[in-house]
């Protein structure tokens, strides 16, 4: 039987970049927020022992540099497994957004073959695994709403004490695709500029005691200035945002995504249907926290 798995995106509702590290990765500090959009992974078994993938997004890779592929085959190499697998990836999160779908998607995989192919791994044992992936993989190993995330935002710590709270977004995707590397590349430049200036753990508690009242200003996000000056479609969708009465508005990751809080479901949908009729190009969606 074929195994189905929801994929969830994420939000950083924080992130605050450290230093470069010797591996060329950043140290960092970030709150990640899991959100309900999602893609729907199908994994099937082969019996010819391979992995392949399958997409119909054009911006989807379904070679070996497919997060996905290289996520089974971690697992074949480790556990020295002849296994094959099919992978379809049916996409919604939108691809190079600053959302972690394709972290998501290889969490997924290796929590899906944990289960498919009976290796019994422990949630430690795939955490590490994850982190040789990708830096926002070991987020999604954890059945969490909320975590803090260090080092290079691999080292993760589930905040249960959130785990009640539902915060609604409107999700804005201008339609253009950022590079990661290449943001964390012109930040190291940019550096000197950025200013952090409310603490990860200042959000947390406020979040806490004040739900989605917390203080705006304590939404952070270093890359933001580097973002923005590379693609200045992403400052017209936060002023989009600001001019129909949200202020709690953030890009999320190395963008281009911006969220913008809301009161909750009804003025996130009814808000929503507004910006999609005035720019048609940017895809909109209400999302929440799961």
């Amino acid at each position: 039987m074929p195994l189905v798995i929801k994929s969830f995106a994420k939000l950083n509702l924080y992130l605050q970049i450290l230093n470069k590290r010797k591996d060329n990765f950043h140290n960092l500090n970030t709150l990640f927020c899991r959100i309900d959009l999602a893609d729907t992974l199908i994994l099937k078994k082969r019996k010819d022992g391979l992995v392949k993938i399958r997409c119909r997004h054009p911006d989807v890779p379904v070679d070996k540099t497919n997060l996905c592929w290289r996520a089974a085959e971690l697992l074949k190499r480790e556990f020295r497994l002849d296994f094959g697998i099919d992978i379809e990836i049916r996409k919604r999160i939108p691809v190079g957004a600053g959302l972690g779908g394709g972290s998501s998607n290889a969490a997924a995989v290796l929590l899906g073959l944990n289960r498919y192919w009976n290796l019994n791994l422990s949630k430690a044992r795939l955490v590490k695994l994850g982190a040789k992936i990708g830096s926002d993989v070991p987020f999604f190993l954890y059945d969490t709403k909320f975590a803090l995330g260090s080092r290079r935002g691999d080292k993760i710590e589930p905040l249960t004490s959130l785990g009640k709270l539902k915060l609604w977004f409107i999700l804005v995707y201008p339609k253009i695709k950022v590079s990661t590397p290449r943001i964390y590349q012109e930040f190291d430049v940019f550096s000197g500029l950025t200013r952090t200036r409310c603490n990860v753990k200042i959000l947390t508690s406020e979040l806490l005691q004040k739900g989605k009242a917390f203080n705006a200003q304590c939404l952070i996000n270093d890359l933001e200035i580097v973002t923005t000056s590379l693609y200045p479609v992403v400052n017209q969708v936060k002023k989009a945002l600001s001019g129909i009465g949200l202020e709690k508005i953030m890009m999320s990751g190395s963008g281009p995504a911006v969220f913008a809080l809301c009161n909750g479901r009804k003025q996130a949908q009814d808000l929503s249907g507004g910006l999609r009729k005035t720019h048609k190009s940017w895809q909109v969606f209400v999302s929440s926290t799961v």
